[in-house]
């Protein structure tokens, strides 16, 4: 994801009112996400689908890699070789 410019991709809620189709052809040209401010504070984030698909992914990927050092930690692991003769057994290589 690109980098939030604060001077550009911050805008209040009422200026993405007047101008939605504006904002979201920005927010996708950039595919930078663009906060939305209510009574001068942050108040919502408006980010491109892909983008945020991608962010998702990305947290998938994090929370498998977790539990995956969770089970080394815990000792909850099989040698290569033994991966390779139980893949061998099943797929009849």
């Amino acid at each position: 994801m690109a980098s939030l410019r604060p001077s550009i991709d911050v805008r209040p809620v009422t200026e993405f009112r007047a101008n939605t189709s504006a904002v979201i052809d920005q927010m996708h040209s950039t595919k930078r996400p663009v906060v939305l401010t209510q009574h001068g504070r942050s108040a919502a984030v408006l980010l491109d689908v892909a983008v945020y698909e991608g962010l998702l992914d990305e947290i998938e990927l994090l929370r498998d890699l977790r539990v995956a050092e969770d089970q080394i930690v815990a000792g909850k692991v099989i040698s290569h070789a033994e991966v390779v003769r139980r893949m061998r057994e099943k797929y009849s290589l």
